[in-house]
């Protein structure tokens, strides 16, 4: 977020309470409307005094501020903050392909063409339309708040735990009875239901209260589904505010399993995993080719590396911020033991007689939890991942989201997951109360000209899978390119 505009991200993710507390940290006022910069991770340059002292551009002097990371790279760096205004010539595509393109050539235009179909597509990113839309969409909040929209029914959630109970119940008794694969099946859904509530509670949408949310989310994703709601949130809060974006969201840095964006092409530093690279190497390039054909297989047993990742978070080291929940670790790291006892041994071990039952136990009901994954994945794998400096945070989410269409009585399969779009402007909205809101964002978008993306589950699906196959598409041609410089010993090979 540095050297970026950050009101509606902080009023969405936090209480009234917290908001007014953070006026503490307060160093300054801004008179006047404040132009969005380009993060320093994206080639951002910041410091005035270089202005001053050297004639190339910089941050206030920006010759072109639509550009991706390559580009950033490509010109060393020099770019900045939005002008107020832009014409459409301004916004026109950088660079034209030549007919034969080295790697670097193909891999910027390949970006630019992601962030011309963004360009093409919505709103104008001119300071003026940019703020109109944040003003109606801080309206739009103050609605929701008013109509009730934050305030949860708890007798829905009755409901809830009355399906929990029925689906868990024919889990243990198929177990009694020796029926595993059949047992297995009840137990997967559970857990791919279940883990609807512990969303919400690590949103703090049931009670808005963070101690009792927090251990709401702590039963139920540690204890009884072994996945740590401390890293969800870790790695979640994170991917709501910066939604797609290849060098901050955690979401989408699956290189070298996935690549949904053109910018994984080459190698990209995260922002959210310390800087840490993800190196687009022969391992990449040759998983990428299938990557449309493997999102299936792999989704139906992503849950195993949710196990691997739950551990990577509680055993890293202790921060000193951590201050007054300090006790949400240890409760964690008991309950993940909880879930691997009652799972592991009286489940697994002393219930099931043979270690052949007890794999096919294993298998189909972590394969059970397919349809989550998926669900996790599908609103966001098929929309643009590029940047937009100057874009304010509702086209953002607009832009980067996706809407699944189901009728009513299907909603309990989705649990609130299909409404993404809705969801991303008002995280903390608890979700029985999803669907009552998505006709004033429909009227919002409407009204500012926003495109709202909505879609059958089969059609979502079908954008994802040529999103991931447009990836593999331009792996492809990456690679004729870098093949046809080391056959003419031309420079540009990476």
């Amino acid at each position: 977020m540095v050297g970026r505009d950050a009101t509606d991200e902080l009023n969405i993710s936090h209480s009234p309470d917290t908001v007014k507390g953070m006026n503490r940290f307060r160093i300054g006022t801004l008179t006047g409307n404040w132009s969005n910069f380009v993060p320093p991770i994206q080639g951002g340059v910041f410091s005035l005094t270089e202005a001053e002292n050297d004639p190339k551009p910089t941050a206030v002097d920006n010759i072109n501020p639509i550009t991706s990371t390559a580009e950033a790279k490509a010109t060393g760096g020099i770019v900045g903050a939005a002008p107020p205004a832009w014409s459409e010539k301004e916004l026109s595509p950088l660079l034209q392909a030549p007919k034969t393109q080295t790697p670097d050539e193909f891999y910027t235009q390949a970006v630019q063409d992601d962030i011309n179909e963004s360009l093409n597509n919505y709103p104008s990113l001119d300071a003026e339309t940019q703020g109109a839309i944040t003003k109606k969409y801080q309206a739009l909040h103050e609605l929701v708040k008013s109509e009730g929209l934050y305030d949860c029914d708890y007798r829905r959630y009755g409901i809830e735990m009355i399906r929990y109970a029925g689906l868990f119940a024919g889990f243990v008794i198929l177990l009694r009875l020796g029926w595993y694969a059949s047992s297995a099946v009840f137990l997967g859904t559970f857990w791919q239901q279940i883990m609807f509530t512990a969303h919400d509670a690590g949103h703090r949408g049931i009670t808005h209260n963070f101690v009792i949310d927090t251990l709401i989310g702590i039963f139920i994703g540690d204890f009884w589904c072994g996945l740590s709601i401390g890293w969800w949130k870790s790695s979640h809060n994170v991917h709501h505010l910066v939604t797609n974006s290849p060098e901050h969201d955690p979401d989408i840095q699956n290189i070298p399993l996935f690549a949904t964006s053109p910018e994984f092409l080459k190698s990209i530093s995260s922002s959210y995993y310390g800087g840490f690279v993800f190196v687009y190497d022969a391992v990449a390039d040759f998983t990428l080719k299938f990557q449309s054909y493997t999102y299936y297989p792999i989704m139906a047993f992503a849950r195993f590396n949710l196990h691997f990742l739950s551990w990577l978070h509680l055993l890293q080291p202790s921060r000193p911020s951590m201050g007054r929940v300090w006790w949400t670790r240890p409760a964690e790291i008991i309950s993940i033991f909880g879930y691997f006892a009652w799972y592991g041994y009286l489940v697994c071990y002393l219930c099931i007689p043979t270690w052949r039952e007890r794999a096919i136990f294993i298998i189909v009901s972590y394969f059970c939890t397919l349809p989550l994954h998926v669900q996790i994945t599908l609103s966001h794998w098929g929309m643009p991942t590029c940047v937009l400096p100057g874009e304010c945070f509702a086209q953002h989410q607009l832009r980067t989201t996706m809407d699944v269409d189901c009728p009513t009585w299907l909603d309990f399969f989705h649990g609130g997951l299909q409404f993404q779009a809705v969801h991303h402007l008002f995280p903390r909205m608890p979700r029985h109360n999803l669907r009552k809101a998505q006709p004033l964002v429909r009227d919002f978008c409407k009204d500012t000209g926003i495109k709202y993306t909505i879609l059958g589950f089969t059609d979502g699906n079908k954008k994802v899978l040529s999103k991931l196959d447009e990836i593999t598409k331009q792996a492809g041609l990456l690679a004729k390119c870098q093949a046809h410089m080391a056959a003419t010993g031309e420079s540009g090979l990476h």
